[in-house]
């Protein structure tokens, strides 16, 4: 049998974003229910999905889009007063760790 050698996707997969998905589901499991609509519980959950299978933020523009949605979710939140800041950052913060590491200069952008 010969080498293959481990797929891109193995690769890209970090204990660090496996961990961060699982808050994400974690976090739907527990306030879903009861602070979150059924649509938006499938925003969230799209997002986290999309980014756990993202190799770059840059070039796959669903992913990050998807990303950015839950960012103004989670601010809609806080500014209704149905969520704490510290709460609905925190999921803003798993959804973004599900996803690849942005390089320093491109956070600041």
């Amino acid at each position: 049998m010969a080498y293959r050698a481990p797929s891109r996707l193995c690769r890209l997969m970090t204990p660090e974003r496996a961990d961060a998905y699982r808050r994400v589901i974690q976090t739907l499991e527990d306030l879903g229910p009861s602070k979150l609509l059924d649509g938006e519980q499938d925003r969230i959950r799209r997002a986290a999905d999309d980014l756990i299978f993202s190799r770059d933020l840059m070039e796959e523009i669903a992913a990050r889009h998807a990303l950015e949605d839950v960012e103004r979710l989670c601010r809609a939140f806080v500014d209704s007063g149905r969520w704490e800041e510290t709460t609905a950052m925190r999921l803003a913060e798993d959804v973004s760790q599900c996803g690849p590491t942005l390089l320093p200069d491109l956070r600041a952008a």
